[in-house]
């Protein structure tokens, strides 16, 4: 109920009370979402040091102990690895079915990590602790079977855009829980309520770099593009969003200060 009334918020925040129109959501995802992002970026970076330390800890954990992974992992993906197969080649016989799953996924985890920030952020803690130690940990179990390049060039192309928008979805999260715990001057229904609008507006703006990342991953990533066609791209998508988040609705502002 409480999240439903937060999407509904939001909703009433980015158009206005008016119409939905295409020049609404053009406005929204132009010039207001990256003024969102850089306003919170505090709390986006917290989510990617949780995964960064999460994900340190997986590859001394797996250096230090291989049955670690083996236990982390499950028998079928560590199988897999050790067969030398990865466990996502089936990806590429259902490209529509696959992407459409990924998407939905990747979206249903970056939803429950910005909703979990109502548990005072304990759950959205978990989720980047949890996904940080499952990359670290299946790195160093195809480093140990020499299939490094063949994880990290099936991960680059989406993961630049998957990544950062889960990171984004985590930092919502976060931001929820700092209002419900540190709400200052305000009541701490009102520092939950704001919070909660600006957290869910930063959600809504994952979505299109989920869309991109679920199609990249069904359509290309699983495929036998070389390698350094998958970086390459993985470079270039990186650089949009990167220039999209620090440079988006700067013209519109600098046109309003003058």
């Amino acid at each position: 109920m409480y999240l439903n009334q937060l999407l509904a918020r939001a909703h009433n925040l980015i158009y206005m009370g008016r119409r939905v129109s295409r020049r609404g959501i053009w406005t929204f995802y132009k010039d207001t979402y990256p003024g969102i992002f850089r306003e919170t970026f505090s709390d986006t970076f917290a989510a990617f040091v949780l995964f960064l330390v999460a994900a340190f800890a997986g590859v001394l954990m797996g250096l230090g102990d291989p049955g670690f992974s083996r236990y982390f992992l499950g028998p079928h993906m560590m199988q897999s690895i050790e067969n030398h197969k990865m466990w996502t080649d089936s990806i590429v016989g259902f490209k529509p079915l696959a992407s459409s799953q990924i998407l939905t996924n990747n979206i249903s985890v970056s939803f429950a990590a910005f909703a979990f920030g109502i548990t005072a952020g304990i759950g959205t803690v978990y989720m980047m602790l949890f996904n940080g130690l499952l990359i670290g940990v299946i790195g160093v179990a195809c480093w140990r079977e020499g299939m490094s390049l063949q994880l990290w060039s099936f991960v680059a192309a989406h993961g630049v855009l998957e990544l950062p928008a889960i990171f984004i979805a985590g930092g919502a999260g976060l931001g929820i829980a700092r209002g419900l715990l540190f709400p200052g001057l305000l009541s701490r229904k009102e520092a939950l309520v704001q919070a909660g609008s600006r957290s869910v507006k930063l959600v809504l703006g994952t979505i299109p770099m989920l869309v991109i990342a679920g199609i990249v991953e069904g359509f290309i990533s699983p495929t036998s593009l070389a390698p350094s066609m998958k970086f390459f791209l993985a470079g270039g998508l990186a650089t949009l969003l990167v220039l999209y988040l620090v440079r988006g609705g700067n013209e519109t502002l600098e046109s309003r200060a003058v």
